[in-house]
C-alpha cells in the first residue's frame, strides 16, 4: 500500500511531508492514552548538500497544552541529504487527548557551515470517534 502524504512544506528546495496515523492497539482511551505514529520524508530538491543536526516539536493536546520537544536528529540519525536524495523516518507520539497537533522546524547544515532552519507542516492528530 503505498503511503500517502498528507500535509508538506517547502523551505529554500527542501520539502519535508508528513503522512499521519491514529494507532488504536497502541492506544488505551479508558486510560487517557492515545497514539499516533507518523511517518516523515524530507527530500532535498535545493543544489546544495546538507546534514540534519536537530529538530524542534511544538506538541498541542486539545487541552491547549503546549509540549517543546528538542533533540538531536531524528531517530538516533543525522542524515546528509544531496541534491535529490530524500530520507524518511518513522516516529511517534502519544497525547493524553483525542486530539492534538504538531508542527515544528528541522535545523540543517550547508557546506559552508550556514544553518537552515526548515519548517515541519503543522498536522492534526485526531482519534476517530468511537461509539460507546
Amino acid at each position: 500500500m503505498k503511503e500517502l502524504f498528507q500535509h508538506a512544506a517547502v523551505t529554500d528546495g527542501i520539502t519535508v511531508r508528513v503522512a499521519v496515523n491514529f494507532l488504536p492497539e497502541q492506544s488505551q482511551p479508558e486510560a487517557g492514552k492515545w497514539f499516533w505514529v507518523y511517518h516523515v520524508r524530507l527530500e532535498n530538491h535545493s543544489h546544495e548538500v546538507i546534514q540534519l543536526v536537530s529538530r524542534h516539536w511544538r506538541i498541542t493536546d486539545a487541552r491547549g497544552m503546549v509540549n517543546h520537544v528538542d533533540g538531536e536528529g531524528v531517530v538516533g540519525e543525522q542524515p546528509v541529504l544531496r541534491p535529490n536524495e530524500s530520507h524518511d523516518y518513522v516516529s511517534g507520539c502519544p497525547l493524553t487527548t483525542p486530539h492534538g497537533s504538531m508542527e515544528g522546524y528541522y535545523t540543517f547544515y550547508r557546506e559552508d557551515g550556514s544553518p537552515l532552519e526548515v519548517a515541519i507542516p503543522f498536522f492534526p492528530l485526531a482519534a476517530p470517534a468511537t461509539a460507546t
